[in-house]
């Protein structure tokens, strides 16, 4: 039955909560201590890495070579400047809530809840992309595509994380390894055909500000920006393997930090060498653009093509794979504690949640059927920016309200740091309208579904006891101490 007294919030939270026995958290566990830092620097990169390969080049076609950099080096500032913030974050709050248990604790439920679902919606959205870029990938090198291949990935690589997260997250480590490996191979192939003209042979178009270097003019920066956010798209999720990890306040800063030093260095390298090789006209609408770029700058197929194609295929299946664990364990989060049908996040023998597994992956095959790889890309990074807009709000809020709360790890320049992330993620909002407004306002109103739900039903049924619940509780008798 709700209970009033339960409720660590005060009653302006407008929620209900309810109490809950031993046994439904029994029922709700995840392995502990399956990860250390070098793994979640892996899973980090993981997360990611099929951005390097698939995805990016379609920013070239928005904003130019010139254009994307810039939106590359904007998006590089903001997720670095996120990272430092989120590895205090996750620090103080290490739950598998991730950016929800934030939001959680500086905002309270609706807070919660509202960076939870776009946290998911990113999540569940972002495989579906991937998979288009699979299928691709698959069509170039065995002639097969399509939806045969989406629904076998997402089959194999569901029923892979319900046997067990260690095993899972040490295959992903090695998938990854062998992909970062590819894009050296890529990289030192391309470096003899650099050419800075190429870069810059995109026509100049006739809009404001028009070069060489942003042949679509100022707007093309801007619109770049989704694109430019593949670079670097999820690596947040590290904070949510905190339950399952060894040493969560030391072991969750390294790995976002690591990570991240990582996916920028892979960024710059492949905008630089990929279109300075091959041309960034040749490559602005490629599915597979990595090996299209080696085609083009060896006059045809190589065995380092032919490489780039077959372990390209791993760092996208990297990304997929891994990907699939952040929603699961998001969604694990939010429905432990009530925000979500509960049922969601039941574990079975090896710690895993299977239905968090098995329902986003359904809905994600079906997305996948569209085969628009490019707009899902929107999607994502719709639920993505909002999301880091209210983690860093979370942030700053927290340092002000709740100075004297433990802080394992401090972000370097503070709120400031934080704020300066919180401005770009609000311009990156707002990019994703320059593409495409109808796919983000399709995106937006799925949110509002998911608002509406929380709204009429799911705040008056929260679980309390959770651990999102008792750091808020926590911290609210410590307030009330000083």
């Amino acid at each position: 039955m709700p209970s009033d007294h339960a409720n660590p919030q005060p009653a302006t939270s407008s929620v209900d909560f309810e109490k809950v026995g031993s046994e439904y958290f029994q029922q709700r566990e995840l392995k502990k201590g399956a990860a250390g830092w070098v793994l979640l620097v892996g899973l980090g990169v993981a997360y990611v890495i099929s951005g390097d390969y698939a995805g990016w080049n379609f920013g070239l076609a928005q904003g130019g070579w010139g254009g994307m950099f810039l939106a590359t080096l904007l998006m590089a500032a903001m997720y670095l400047c996120m990272c430092f913030s989120l590895a205090e974050l996750s620090s103080m709050i290490p739950t598998a809530g991730g950016g929800y248990g934030f939001a959680r604790s500086a905002f309270g439920p609706w807070g919660g809840f509202l960076t939870g679902t776009a946290i998911l919606i990113e999540y569940a959205i972002a495989p579906a992309a991937i998979a288009v870029f699979i299928g691709a990938y698959c069509q170039s090198l065995f002639g097969i595509g399509g939806w045969m291949i989406y629904l076998a990935f997402y089959i194999i690589f569901i029923a892979i994380h319900i046997f067990g997260v260690g095993e899972a997250l040490k295959l992903m480590f090695i998938i990854t390894a062998v992909a970062a490996l590819a894009l050296g191979v890529f990289l030192v192939a391309m470096v003899p055909h650099f050419d800075v003209a190429n870069l810059l042979d995109i026509p100049v178009t006739a809009a404001t500000g028009a070069s060489p270097f942003l042949p679509f003019g100022y707007v093309g920066v801007w619109a770049a920006i989704p694109y430019a956010i593949w670079f670097f798209l999820a690596v947040e999720g590290v904070p949510l393997a905190a339950e399952e990890t060894k040493n969560p306040k030391r072991d969750l800063p390294r790995g976002l930090i690591g990570a991240m030093l990582v996916l920028v260095a892979f960024a710059l390298l492949i905008l630089v060498i990929g279109p300075g090789g091959a041309g960034s006209n040749a490559l602005m609408a490629s599915g597979n653009p990595l090996v299209e770029a080696l085609a083009k700058a060896y006059g045809g197929s190589t065995w380092m093509g032919n490489f780039v194609n077959l372990v390209g295929l791993a760092g996208l299946i990297a990304s997929f794979f891994s990907i699939i664990y952040a929603y699961s364990r998001q969604i694990f989060a939010l429905s432990r504690a009530g925000y979500l049908p509960r049922k969601l996040s039941e574990t079975n023998k090896s710690k895993a949640p299977v239905l968090a597994l098995i329902i986003p992956g359904i809905i994600g095959f079906g997305l996948s059927l569209t085969g628009q790889g490019d707009l899902l890309i929107l999607v994502a990074v719709f639920g993505a920016t909002i999301s880091y807009v209210l983690m860093m709000a979370a942030h700053i809020t927290l340092r002000i309200r709740r100075p004297k709360m433990d802080r394992p790890y401090r972000t370097p320049g503070g709120i400031f740091t934080s704020g300066v992330a919180l401005v770009l993620a609000c311009i990156a909002v707002v990019a994703g309208f320059l593409v495409d407004p109808r796919v983000v306002i399709g995106a937006a109103i799925i949110y509002g579904v998911l608002i509406a739900y929380f709204a009429f039903y799911s705040r008056h049924h929260l679980v309390a006891g959770t651990p999102e619940e008792e750091f808020a509780a926590i911290q609210k008798a410590e307030e009330a101490l000083h």
